[in-house]
């Protein structure tokens, strides 16, 4: 009994995650690439802000590691007419980057001459 009661428990909370996803996509506040959900009130907010924002949620600042995740960022670039943060710093070097946690970038996909620090990036 205690098997059937925990699935049943479990299919519950599946239906209810996804009645929850399915809203959230409606009201363009989430989207999804290889598996991975990425989120966003729309609401401007700094870098610090946006990173501890991003940890209270349980998730991480975006960074777009191929173009599917790219593409789920400009996603609400586009949808929100805004910029939007990564979690991508530059070095000590100018102009070479890496990720927050001093990792290597492996996927960039920047216009030519870019980033220049003017939005454009």
């Amino acid at each position: 009994l205690a098997g059937t009661e925990n699935g049943d428990i479990v299919q519950q909370l599946e239906y209810r995650i996804s009645r929850l996803e399915g809203v959230l996509r409606l009201n363009k506040m989430i989207t999804e690439s290889g598996g991975k959900i990425f989120a966003s009130n729309g609401k401007r907010a700094d870098f610090d802000a946006t990173v501890e924002k991003c940890k209270e949620a349980g998730g991480s600042i975006a960074t777009p590691r191929n173009p599917g995740e790219n593409d789920a960022i400009l996603y609400f670039v586009k949808y929100f007419n805004t910029y939007a943060y990564l979690g991508i710093n530059q070095s000590l070097i100018p102009g070479k980057f890496h990720l927050l946690n001093g990792a290597p970038l492996s996927y960039t996909n920047w216009y030519s001459n870019e980033p220049s620090g003017k939005g454009e990036e």
